[in-house]
């Protein structure tokens, strides 16, 4: 009888013990070269899978080697600085190409049809799970799915409202003006001055979130921005070891911050100029006039083309589905590389690279050859970032102050070399030399 019942027992744990190996095996083996047969089938290359880690190992390499060399001379083909390894991998596979986070594959779409398909579809292409390590810095609306986003959004949108905008905007003004009199400040007497303005252009929006968001209290709202941006910086350089056991699927997060670029062509800044002072003059802009400024919106929106807030934006799949003519299996993540749809030349011409406002002379749906998705910086659709319209108000209106005080140029020392942290934001700085007007 005591046979018996140990022989039972061992029975059980040994399957139980079989079962987990098994388990174990699908995961880091199994099922990784079944979902990689799949995509092959349906058309996708990419390197083979490797045991456990994928493609992560080369791609922290390679990121690693891309923060160390400058873009020289000035070029505004950064997607080999900010993405660095899909850039690498969509030039040796094409488009229609993938890469292994861990055992989990991410397939790269950049047919703008099929990216408004996945925009659109937002209950089926869904943000991935977040791992434990994220959930201790990010969460609230941008992660949230189903019910609990559609009833946080409904709730948030009022506060992003036309009047609620044109409200906000006496605060923003006073944001940017105690920038504009710290720069004159820093000139002072001279005629012009070399002034590294990045640390100021954070300061900036900082300050505005903190001015709108926590009013008398924005010195606390300071703060918390400052923390959360020191967050993002000491963990970036982890997230591509998610994937060893015992960590949970594969999460990246779309920065979504309003992001400033500083341009430097001499001809758009003086048109940039012209248009705001024949608005504005040297008096403080107002809201309904700042939709006026037909050029400095072209800017803006050229800005954003090259240098959006977020390189890419990701997606998990939730069951089988089609996307074009492709059946695309579950368990596979959905890479969206915002830079490279961009500045592709299929769908913005042979000037993709180059700064060229004019190409929105006509709005934002005429500019790319394509009338689907190929210009999305606060991503599109239903899930389209809420603060898109604070973001470029913010932006127009500091722009508009800038040039009514200074014109400017790129210092002698500046360096070109874009990289990823909250947002797109230059690596060591943006070094200007500032005249004042």
């Amino acid at each position: 009888m005591e046979i018996s019942v140990t022989s039972i027992v061992f029975s059980f744990v040994f399957a139980a013990l079989l079962a987990s190996v098994w388990s174990f095996l699908d995961w880091i083996w199994l099922k990784p070269k079944k979902l990689e047969m799949l995509l092959r089938q349906q058309g996708f290359s990419g390197n083979s899978y490797k045991l456990l880690h994928g493609d992560t190992k080369e791609m922290f390499m390679v990121s690693k080697q891309a923060k160390i060399r400058p873009i020289n001379p000035i070029s505004h083909d950064i997607a080999q600085r900010i993405i660095p390894f899909h850039h690498r991998i969509i030039t040796n596979y094409g488009k229609n190409s993938f890469i292994w986070f861990g055992p989990t594959p991410s397939i790269n779409i950049m047919d703008p049809k099929l990216i408004r398909e996945i925009m659109l579809r937002y209950e089926i292409f869904q943000k991935p799970k977040m791992s434990p390590l994220g959930k201790l810095v990010f969460n609230g609306m941008v992660m949230y799915e189903d019910e609990q986003w559609f009833r946080v959004r409904k709730t948030a949108n009022p506060a992003f409202h036309l009047d609620k905008l044109k409200n906000m905007l006496p605060k923003i003004y006073l944001s940017c003006n105690e920038m504009i009199r710290q720069w004159k400040s820093s000139i002072a007497n001279e005629e012009s001055c070399e002034l590294d303005v990045w640390p100021d252009i954070k300061t900036l929006t900082a300050d505005v979130i903190s001015q709108t968001a926590f009013g008398s209290s924005f010195e606390d709202g300071r703060k918390i921005f400052e923390l959360i941006t020191e967050q993002i910086s000491l963990l970036n350089p982890v997230f591509y070891f998610f994937h060893i056991p015992g960590w949970r699927d594969y999460c990246k997060f779309d920065c979504m911050d309003d992001d400033f670029v500083v341009y430097a062509n001499q001809t758009w800044q003086e048109r940039a100029r012209e248009e705001v002072f024949q608005v504005f003059g040297s008096k403080e802009p107002q809201f309904d006039e700042l939709n006026r400024l037909k050029e400095v919106n072209k800017i803006l929106h050229e800005a954003l083309r090259l240098y959006p807030p977020a390189a890419l934006f990701s997606r998990a799949t939730m069951k089988e589905f089609k996307l074009g003519e492709m059946k695309i299996p579950p368990g596979v993540l959905i890479a969206l590389p915002m830079i490279l749809v961009h500045q592709d030349e299929e769908y913005w011409g042979a000037d993709a690279k180059d700064f060229n406002p004019d190409r929105f002379s006509q709005g934002v749906s005429k500019a790319s050859k394509n009338d689907q998705v190929s210009f999305f910086p606060f991503g599109w659709g239903p899930r389209i970032c809420i603060g898109q319209n604070f973001a470029l108000l913010e932006a127009k209106l500091a722009l508009t102050m800038i040039v009514q005080n200074f014109s400017f140029q790129l210092s002698p020392t500046y360096v070109h070399a874009p990289a990823r942290g909250v947002a797109i934001q230059p690596q060591h700085g943006a070094h200007m030399i500032l005249r004042k007007i």
